[in-house]
């Protein structure tokens, strides 16, 4: 066999690799080797093809390419390779010396060949391969030998990567990008000769470029997807390091190197842009722009170039894209500026504008937009759009915006330059679009800039004129909204150039009216629009002058000025804006509600046209039968649907911790909540007051669907945060998305609504899940609007409005077993997230985070559930345990475990430091009435404690906790005066303030309160002071009756504030005294007289019961002039109970009854009315205190008097007169004539009796009966009863008869003069009193002629009947309804008084008066009255014209 075919046979069975690899496991020696290795040149010299010969070496094993290879495997793989490399080497300077060509052309052309066959660029390969962007798997193996080849022959010297290049380059003139890629990668050409080399490369790259980002890539090839992210990241890095990267001296070469870079990027930069242009929501994932957009990216792009190169290129590149196509005029930003706002905008551009600006800090990025701003023509969409994305993305950034803001207007009017004035229009504007969780309201930042004398334009009349003429200017372009507010809140303007402000609004106004936005549109009140829509609607404003007319109409009781001044000088917005708006047909409410009463005041007034108010009531029918509430949204996408899709990515955002995404959705959820909840945009700004209806949420149920689904997001985050980081280390994702959610009026107060409904109607439904949540969300509430609108519940639960936390804390009625158990838990959740969450922060911000609601029910209610709190209350200076010294985040760690219980996680915080250590802040001091009042609120039979749990803990409440407390921090500091003062308050509030228990919880006033329970421990104490007085303290008993009675006094005068006191002060007082008066019969009678020693011997005083039945109880009676009975017998109980304490029972008796009867009228009058029924119960009690001895004398008095006046009306022959006061007969006899139904025939009797006998005494007892029986004339004429009134006036007929020839009887009437009578003032009511001039005349005006003559003859009776009138007319003045008798009904009492007083005038000698002030009094009230006094007494007064009347 030849040689040659012996190579031929073995040539086609194995490749020169298999057969150098088979001989190499072999250890030959060396000159084996060089034998071989010239057998083998020489056999491949034998007609051996060069290009055949590089495909043989570099065929690689495609099955075993990826396979780890051993340390003999490589050892084997290195000699292959070596070999290979000499054998080439060895062929190409075989063929350059045959061929006369150098081996580097030769060695160019072998590799160009085999590259042309591996890159598949002939035109057999399909149309597939032909578009790919990049190699295949197997093509991409093949050429990376063949580089190594490559890189074989280039260590060797005999390759020319330069004349490669320009081989490459003749035959394909658009070469593949992952080819150059990969010479740069094996160092054989790099990219930066390429691109210095080349003059046409520039276009190749970009085009390579784009089509690389715009291939698609196919299914399942992920190893091909990470080639392409390394080309483009290697390309790109090569061309910001050469052409960012900063170098002192430049040579020409780099510089022209860095432009040409710089061009390049620049290329892509604005193709990126073009995309977003041709396609502005443009989102999908897959995109060529987008694609290129995500190697901005300092990890990416950052391995090659430096941190300095890096931010020239960022620099550029934000430059470059401020000022893409800059076409638009200031005066189109102007007028689209709302439509350029972050959740509107692509997601492109506000995803370049955030890895642009990544790597610089707010104050750079505003600081060069200035730069930009000033030295280029810019794109303003795309300005403000970066705008909005460094605010979303950056929450401080509101400061450095009000910097930048500052510095530009400081500049504008420094130098009146127009383009740095509306740069900062533009941008304030931009920031107030973005919401006010954002930067303030455009109404706002207008307000602060120019609103005040401070402003930047006050400092001259020039400042002022350039400011109102740039107005001006603005006026052809300016969105209605502004404009708006320009007007509403007008910049501040000296009085002297106030035309030049006047001649603004009135360009502005007319600039409203071609936009169809007439002032008539503006609203009646200020509700102003700076952000969000285009133009406000006019309905809008009027539902909003609704809402406020309706809230002042509540407060008020009145139609507001404004609303009257519309309906008069604005009736065309008046009738076709806020009455539609007022009457929008609804289903009304059985009970009229506000709106309605509104509406009901408006159509008495005439302002509502009968036709709309019919039509109304029609609609609103109609709506009642069909029963429609739902809420429909006009919109092609569901809102609830995409609400849901964002909020769950927003969740999903939340779990992967990208912070600045989370901002970014957080713009677009408040997005879409605006189109569900569409509302004008300023109303939060101007809401300072949110109405909470506690009975029916009036929330449309899409809102309520919203909210819930808001709040469930929100307790899903917050699980999820809180398995990963306990509050301290989250981030602040929770406080800024309840900030998003304020936005929105109508949505916060829909959130407030149902978070009330569910804390007060659902709360035992709520998962431990849904606590925590809902815990963290009101804290969160509760800090974000701090500072924020308040609270009013309706009905006004509360006497004002609160801050959100109070008033969610005002839901949590602790009244029952489960509402203290719910209440625990959830405020143990809220407490413990607050104190976490706050770790760390100053205490101010630590406070923000924890409610002081919240933790007082804790301090309320820890230790009523909890006995073994009461044993280990804590205060922030006693000694921490090691039990103690748990951190916060265990603390919370507790609060979340499922396993735990909630009375464990509360003992774990009640023994807290942090927790004890708040108690030492006053806001967070819960305080002796505080608890009261949440004691008392809790129902008796539904209550976690039984009775004697429940004295346990209210003594330990009282005894232990507050009585020992220092006042300053809510206790009692140890006096037992102050503790029942407390009691006693919170017992008379209960009874003050139950109507406003019913409204917070029907059932606590139905079903009964720990009332009885509290009064028990007052008794306690009470006893305990008086016990503890008498076993020899340095105070005696006396000191109780002076906290009582003085305790009450105080009490009464809280309650009248003023002299002239209100019908509701009154009624507020009478409410005091008779809730008084229960508590007064519930404590020991004996307390109330006042026992004190004098010389050794003790007495009675009844000074202090005197002064309060004076001053207090006889203003409340009812009837007037008469005590009820059982306060009237436990007043006299007292009176005999402290007697028996001095040395003679009986003596003491007699003296105070001596010192009521001459000082205490009225509790004289009492018990002689309910004698009767008093004397056995006095007479037993006396016989049980002292034995045998007999009744006092006085009391005896009482029953020897009431015979008498039996036997007087019986007719019988007068017995002895008891020798009593004449006020004690009278009461006897007018008891027994009138409480026994005495006929007026024995009554006359009677009184002829009398008269018989005569004398100073009995004529003072008659005008005592007299002024009793006027006093039941008073009270028949008030409260008409025909048989009554006929009676009292009959009985007062038949004593003035007896009477009226004496003066006596008219001193009844003259209340104020000093006379025997004066005592009279005393039994009946003030208000009695000044009734009795009502009295006078009524009573004289029925009698019969002669009579009245009679009365008229009586010494001093002109004088008492002038009087009589004056009272008479400054009564009719201030409003008292006088009522004519029932014979008279047609008759007015006061005319007919003024007829008799003027016959009365006539008829009187001149003598009869001579007061000049009663003369001037009358001048004043009455003209004619005091003429005819005047002439009266002077009759020469008269002219002498006159003589002839």
């Amino acid at each position: 066999m030849s040689l040659s075919a012996s190579c031929e046979s073995v040539s086609q069975k194995r490749t020169v690799s298999n057969l150098l690899a088979g001989r190499v496991l072999k250890r030959l020696k060396q000159e084996d080797g060089q034998q071989l290795q010239e057998a083998t040149i020489q056999l491949l010299g034998q007609q051996q093809n060069l290009c055949s010969l590089l495909r043989e070496v570099g065929n690689p094993d495609l099955c075993n390419i990826f396979r780890p290879q051993t340390g003999e495997q490589k050892e084997s793989k290195g000699n292959s390779c070596a070999m290979a490399g000499s054998l080439l080497v060895c062929e190409l300077r075989r063929q350059s010396l045959q061929l006369g060509v150098p081996m580097a052309v030769l060695a160019v052309k072998m590799l160009l060949e085999r590259l042309m066959e591996i890159t598949g660029t002939e035109a057999e390969k399909e149309e597939e391969d032909r578009r790919r962007g990049l190699l295949t798997c197997s093509q991409r193996v093949q050429l990376c030998v063949l580089l190594e080849s490559s890189k074989q022959l280039l260590s060797q010297g005999v390759f020319c990567p330069k004349l490669l290049w320009q081989e490459y380059r003749k035959d394909q003139r658009s070469p593949k990008l992952e080819v150059v890629y990969n010479f740069h990668l094996y160092n054989i050409l790099t990219l930066k000769y390429i691109l210095e080399s080349d003059d046409g490369v520039r276009m190749w790259l970009v085009y390579q470029l784009k089509a690389l980002c715009g291939w698609t890539l196919p299914e399942g090839e992920e190893e091909t997807r990470q080639v392409q992210l390394k080309v483009l990241s290697t390309v790109l890095g090569v061309l910001v390091e050469n052409g960012f990267e900063r170098n002192h001296e430049p040579a020409a070469a780099d510089k022209r190197i860095s432009l040409l870079c710089c061009s390049v990027l620049d290329d892509m930069l604005f193709w990126l842009l073009d995309t977003v242009e041709k396609s502005p929501m443009l989102k999908t994932a897959g995109t060529g722009a987008e694609l290129w957009m995500q190697m901005f990216d300092a990890s990416l792009c950052g391995g090659s170039a430096s941190e300095d190169a890096l931010r020239c290129f960022f620099t550029h590149s934000l430059t470059h894209t401020l000022t893409y196509k800059p076409r638009l005029t200031v005066s189109d930003a102007i007028t689209l500026q709302s439509e350029w706002t972050f959740a509107k905008a692509s997601r492109l551009v506000t995803c370049l504008f955030r890895k642009l600006a990544v790597i610089f800090s707010v104050e750079q990025l505003l600081c060069h937009l200035q730069q930009v701003l000033e030295t280029h023509e810019v794109n303003w969409k795309l300005v403000l759009c970066f705008l909005s994305t460094v605010l979303v993305y950056n929450p401080c950034a509101q400061p450095s915006l009000r910097e930048l803001l500052s510095r530009l207007l400081t500049s504008a009017f420094e130098g009146y330059d127009l383009e740095n004035m509306i740069t900062a229009f533009l941008l304030a504007r931009q920031g107030a679009l973005e919401g006010a969780s954002i930067f303030p309201s455009y109404s706002e930042w207008f307000k602060m800039s120019f609103g005040g004398g401070s402003g930047y334009h006050a400092a001259s009349k020039k400042s002022l004129v350039f400011l109102l003429k740039f107005l001006s200017d603005l006026v052809p372009f300016e969105p209605p909204q502004y404009l708006k507010v320009h007007i509403l809140h007008p910049p501040f303007v000296p009085l002297k150039h106030r035309s030049l402000l006047m001649e603004y609004i009135s360009l502005a106004k007319t600039r409203l009216a071609d936009l169809k936005e007439s002032v008539e549109d503006m609203g009646l009140y200020e509700h102003v629009s700076g952000a969000g829509i285009t133009s406000v609607q006019p309905q809008c404003q009027a539902v909003q002058d609704v809402e406020k007319a309706v809230a002042l109409f509540a407060s008020t009781g009145r139609i507001s000025p404004t609303v009257m001044e519309a309906s008069i000088f604005r009736r065309p917005y008046f009738l076709t804006r806020f009455l539609p708006a007022l009457l929008t047909p609804r289903v009304l409410p059985v009970k009229p509600d506000t709106r309605m009463s509104f509406i009901e005041v408006l159509k008495k007034a005439d302002k509502i046209p009968a036709a709309q108010y019919s039509s109304y009531v029609e609609s609103c029918q109609k709506l009642r039968q069909q029963d429609c509430s739902a809420v429909c949204l006009d919109t092609n996408d569901d809102p609830l649907e995409i609400l849901k899709i964002q909020l769950q990515e927003f969740k999903q955002l939340l779990v992967e911790g990208n912070d600045g995404e989370m901002s970014a959705q957080l713009s677009r959820i408040s997005h879409t909540l605006s189109v569900i909840f569409p509302a004008c945009p300023d109303e939060l700004i101007g809401l300072s007051v949110i109405k909470l209806n506690t009975n029916s949420p009036p929330s449309p149920e899409l809102h309520v669907k919203v909210v819930n689904m808001i709040l469930r997001n929100f307790c899903q985050c917050m699980l999820d945060a809180s398995r990963a980081n306990p509050p301290n280390k989250q981030s602040l994702w929770a406080s800024r998305f309840v900030s998003a959610l304020l936005g929105e009026p109508q949505l916060l107060s829909s959130l407030i609504h149902r978070l009330w409904d569910l804390f007060h109607n659902q709360g035992s439904s709520l998962s431990a899940a849904h606590l925590l949540g809902l815990a963290a969300f009101v804290v969160h509430l509760h800090n974000t609007m701090s500072h924020g609108p308040l609270v009013q519940l309706v009905p006004p639960i509360l006497p004002e409005p609160v801050p959100v936390g109070e008033a969610l804390s005002s839901a949590l009625v602790c009244s029952t077993h489960s509402n203290m158990l719910f209440c625990v838990r959830l405020c143990v959740a809220a407490v413990c997230y607050g104190m976490c969450r706050g770790d760390s922060l100053p205490q101010q911000q630590q406070q923000d985070l924890i409610l002081s609601s919240f933790y007082k029910k804790l301090l309320y209610l820890i230790p009523r559930l909890l006995p073994e709190a009461r044993r280990a209350s804590i205060t922030a200076s006693s000694p921490v345990s090691e039990y103690q010294e748990e951190n916060l985040p265990g603390l919370w760690s507790s609060a979340t475990d499922t396993n735990s219980t909630w009375s464990k996680t509360a003992w774990h915080l009640w023994r807290h430091p942090a927790f004890s250590q708040l108690g030492d802040i006053p806001q967070y001091q819960l305080l002796f009435s505080d608890w009261l009042a949440n004691e008392l609120r809790v129902q008796r039979s539904e209550d976690a404690l039984s009775d004697p749990e429940r004295q346990e803990y209210q003594q330990w409440a009282c005894l232990e906790l507050y009585l020992p407390r220092p006042e300053e921090r809510g206790g009692c500091g140890g006096d037992m005066r102050s503790l029942c003062s407390h009691l006693l308050n919170a017992i008379m509030d209960q009874h003050l303030g139950k109507q406003n228990l019913a409204k917070l919880d029907h059932s606590v006033s139905e079903k009964g309160t720990c009332l009885p329970d509290i009064l028990s421990r007052l008794q306690e104490l009470i006893y305990e002071m008086e016990v503890t007085d008498l076993c020899g303290s340095c105070r005696s008993t006396v000191d109780v009756c002076d906290f009582l009675f003085e305790f009450v006094s105080e009490r009464c005068s809280s309650t009248v504030t003023s002299a002239s006191p209100s019908i509701s002060t009154e009624l507020s007082l009478q409410l005091t005294l008779n809730t008084w008066n229960r508590v007064l019969l519930a404590l020991p009678a004996v307390l109330f007289i006042k026992v004190k020693t004098e010389g050794g011997r003790r007495t009675l005083e009844c000074n202090k019961l005197i002064k309060h039945v004076n001053h207090h109880q006889r203003k409340v009676c009812s009837p007037a002039g008469l005590l009820s009975f059982h306060l009237t017998a436990h007043l006299l109980k007292g009176v005999l109970c402290a007697s028996v304490r001095c040395g003679r029972a009986a003596e003491e008796v007699n003296k105070a009854w001596s010192q009521i009867s001459l000082h205490c009228p009225l509790l004289l009058v009492s018990t002689v009315h309910w004698w009767e029924r008093l004397s056995p119960v006095m007479l037993s009690l006396w016989h049980h205190l002292s034995d045998v001895e007999p009744l006092p004398e006085q009391l005896q008095l009482l029953t020897n008097c009431q015979k008498w006046a039996c036997s007087l009306e019986k007719g019988q022959s007068l017995s002895p007169v008891p020798a009593a006061s004449a006020l004690l007969l009278a009461a006897t006899l007018h008891h027994t004539w009138w409480g026994r139904g005495c006929n007026n025939q024995d009554s006359s009797a009677a009184l002829n009796m009398l008269r018989a006998e005569g004398g100073t005494q009995h004529r003072q007892m008659l005008v005592f009966l007299l002024f009793l029986c006027v006093n039941d004339y008073v009270l028949a004429l008030l409260y008409p009863q025909q048989n009554k009134y006929h009676k009292t006036r009959t009985l007062c007929t038949d004593l003035l008869c007896v009477l009226v020839d004496s003066a006596d009887w008219l001193l009844i009437f003259k209340s104020n003069e000093q006379s025997v009578y004066q005592s009279m003032t005393m039994v009946t009511s003030d208000e009695f009193i000044q009734l009795m001039p009502w009295a006078f005349y009524s009573l004289l005006l029925h009698q019969s002629t002669e009579l009245q003559q009679r009365a008229v003859c009586c010494p001093g009776f002109l004088h008492t009947a002038v009087r009589c009138y004056i009272s008479l007319m400054q009564l009719f003045l201030e409003g008292h309804g006088l009522r004519p008798s029932p014979e008279r009904s047609d008759n007015q009492i006061l005319s007919n008084a003024k007829h008799f007083l003027l016959r009365v005038i006539s008829q009187t000698p001149p003598a009869a008066l001579s007061s000049s002030q009663l003369q001037s009094q009358c001048a004043d009230l009455d003209p004619e009255v005091a003429a005819a006094l005047s002439v009266h007494q002077d009759p020469h007064s008269l002219s002498p014209e006159m003589d002839f009347l």
